[in-house]
């Protein structure tokens, strides 16, 4: 069942030096593009991520700091990045959770405004877990019957991410066929910031989703306690976090002038 297109649609992968969103680097990132005349396009940029590379994540992805000697950062290559995903939807493998938020705190600290409400955006790795709870592995091997030869290769898992959907959009006769709809079955509909420090709650209201504020709106605390915004930006979370926060702080403030 062929994936309905209105615009460009980037199936992307990242390998990192971990899973700290705030901390961790982009190593290595993969972006098949599909136009809605069925065209591709790919790309990928091995990036020299300016920390070492634990040996944990070596073992996953078989990256080494020796094979990012003499690459570029990923700010010499943002500008490149952004244009290929600029005006199109974003898809990836957990990459709601994962991904995007380190996409988007890369793309942040090289100067870039990304903004996630631009993008309508597909995870398959939630339609899979809604339909069929398996790993990346297992949902090739299930839904397209071949073994994912390269796991963690970015470049494969982008390809192999693209296939599981068009598979999951043939087997499952019920899911919607276009952007739009499979934005609305996989998005984490009640999530503020990406990383999931600030929640949404069924009013419609941001709300804390950690420490000593948990559950509690943000727009009271930041009349509460002025100096928690300030705590915040100074400390280690999400530069997408802090984004999210002084847009609610300067909405705040606009309210009252």
């Amino acid at each position: 069942m062929k994936l309905k297109l209105y615009r460009p649609i980037c199936f992307f992968d990242i390998e990192a030096t971990g899973i700290n969103i705030g901390k961790d680097r982009i190593i290595e990132i993969s972006i098949l593009k599909i136009f809605p005349d069925g065209n591709q396009e790919n790309k990928t940029w091995m990036i020299n991520p300016g920390i070492p590379i634990p040996p944990q994540s070596t073992a996953i992805h078989g990256i080494r700091d020796e094979d990012v000697i003499g690459k570029l950062k990923f700010k010499d290559f943002s500008s490149s990045i952004f244009k290929m995903i600029e005006n199109s939807d974003l898809a990836g493998y957990n990459s709601n959770r994962f991904d995007i938020p380190i996409l988007a705190e890369e793309m942040l600290r090289s100067g870039i405004s990304f903004d996630i409400k631009k993008y309508k955006t597909i995870d398959v790795q939630v339609i899979f877990h809604k339909m069929e709870p398996r790993t990346l592995s297992a949902a090739y091997k299930y839904y397209c019957n071949k073994n994912l030869m390269r796991a963690h290769s970015s470049k494969s898992d982008a390809f192999a991410t693209y296939e599981i959907l068009l598979a999951q959009l043939e087997k499952y006769k019920n899911l919607k066929k276009d952007v739009k709809g499979l934005n609305q079955f996989s998005h984490q509909k009640n999530i503020a910031d990406l990383a999931g420090f600030i929640k949404i709650d069924e009013n419609g209201n941001e709300i804390f989703n950690f420490g000593k504020y948990k559950g509690e709106k943000v727009f009271d605390i930041f009349e509460k306690d002025p100096n928690y915004y300030g705590w915040i930006q100074n400390s280690d979370f999400p530069l997408y976090t802090k984004k999210i926060l002084t847009g609610i702080k300067l909405r705040k403030f606009n309210k009252k002038s």
